[in-house]
């Protein structure tokens, strides 16, 4: 056996409940004013939110408007006022408490960000990390991948029946390669272990909970060659009962689910977060762009697998430093070319990046932060920055 797992968690988890109204917040002052600066971070405990960060904007957002902003979040992510769980026992919107804690962006970081000759400097300095991969859809990471469509099939049933789950939904799978070699060259043999954890009210027996929980793993969109229901290791609930949930229960606060959002371990990520942040903050918009070309470089066939790192600093629109790394996987062109090719052929300022993806119009480019932050940052093929678009430009360089 040669394992590798990772790991996923559904919007009703608290941190993710951080991350999407803080993103709910970004969505509301980009789609008003596109040239907003937001950074919003979230911390959830209890009956509390905590709203704390800086944001310039034209949008101006009363107390009171906050406190509805929050509440409706929480309904979407499926926490409702007539909910089959006790006040007790997970969040109530209604109880909630909102303090808000909010200055405006300094001016030391706005001369630097938005530039007299149009150009935006890099909101904040650092790094990175952009992966894919050819072992799963999408040309994302097995474990993850699998992971993400069992946690979205639970999370669609729990908000279609709210009389039997909660929204607070974990799962987790481990992918058996069989061999180092396997691993490296993206040849998954089976799914080893499936963990799903999902709250459930008082009156379904544990029993009913695990038949209704496999009959959505076995629905779920695995695929037969890896998965075999009398071949795999299922946890179900395992500690038995859980039906306490919710930040009642749990703290929450942006940017705790990184690995989450991005490659679930395969790879290196950045040193932040994306969520609560716009555009000009290099760590949401940098990873989409790294992820982007990385996406390409694999789709194209120069590699199996692929991981972009690129680097800023603060104020200065040109990246400090472009790496492309396929781990040994190239098929015809090797990195150090494909890295000076990046360089020269993708500006990859924080312009570019806006333009091309459209990340100060994210209502009219067909996406909104709130529903990245839920469904994960990277490996959904509608967001723009998972577009194919260059594959025939990568394809080049194999001529």
């Amino acid at each position: 056996m040669y394992l590798f797992t990772s790991e996923v968690v559904s919007a009703g988890h608290p941190d993710k409940c951080a991350d999407i109204i803080a993103d709910t917040i970004v969505d509301l002052h980009i789609n008003y004013d596109k040239n907003a600066r937001v950074a919003s971070e979230v911390f959830v405990a209890g009956k509390n939110v905590i709203i704390g960060g800086e944001i310039k904007s034209n949008l101006k957002v009363s107390q009171e408007e906050y406190e509805e902003l929050v509440k409706n979040a929480l309904i979407k992510i499926g926490y409702k006022e007539d909910s089959h769980f006790s006040k007790a026992e997970c969040l109530h919107p209604s109880d909630v408490k909102v303090q808000v804690l909010l200055n405006e962006q300094s001016n030391d970081i706005n001369q630097g960000v938005d530039q007299k000759d149009g150009e935006i400097g890099a909101g904040d300095q650092g790094m990175m990390f952009g992966f894919a991969s050819s072992e799963a859809p999408e040309f994302m990471p097995a474990a993850i991948y699998y992971a993400r469509l069992i946690c979205n099939k639970v999370y669609e049933y729990a908000l279609n029946n709210p009389h039997e789950f909660g929204v607070d939904i974990k799962t987790q799978v481990t992918i058996d390669y069989e061999s180092k070699e396997n691993y490296e060259n993206c040849k998954p043999k089976k799914i080893h272990t499936i963990v799903v954890s999902a709250p459930s009210v008082s009156s379904l027996s544990l029993d009913e909970v695990r038949t209704k929980i496999m009959s959505l793993i076995e629905n779920s969109g695995l695929p037969k060659e890896l998965f075999n229901k009398n071949d795999c290791i299922i946890y179900i609930n395992p500690t038995g009962r859980y039906v306490n949930h919710s930040s009642l229960h749990d703290s929450g606060l942006t940017g705790r689910k990184l690995i989450v959002d991005s490659f679930g371990g395969y790879s290196p990520i950045g040193g932040g977060a994306q969520s609560s942040k716009d555009y000009t903050k290099v760590d949401r918009s940098g990873l989409y762009a790294a992820r982007y070309i990385a996406k390409n470089i694999v789709a194209s066939g120069l590699a199996k697998k692929c991981i972009v790192q690129i680097s800023y600093a603060i104020g200065i629109a040109k990246p400090t430093s472009v790496n492309v790394d396929c781990m040994g996987t190239n098929t015809s062109v090797d990195d150090n070319i494909l890295s000076a090719f990046v360089e020269s052929n993708f500006a990859l300022t924080p312009r570019w990046i806006k333009e091309k993806f459209r990340l100060d119009e994210p209502s009219k480019a067909g996406f909104s932060y709130a529903d990245v932050a839920t469904y994960g940052q990277v490996g959904v093929a509608s967001y723009p920055w998972e577009k194919l678009d260059s594959v025939e430009i990568f394809k080049s360089l194999a001529k």
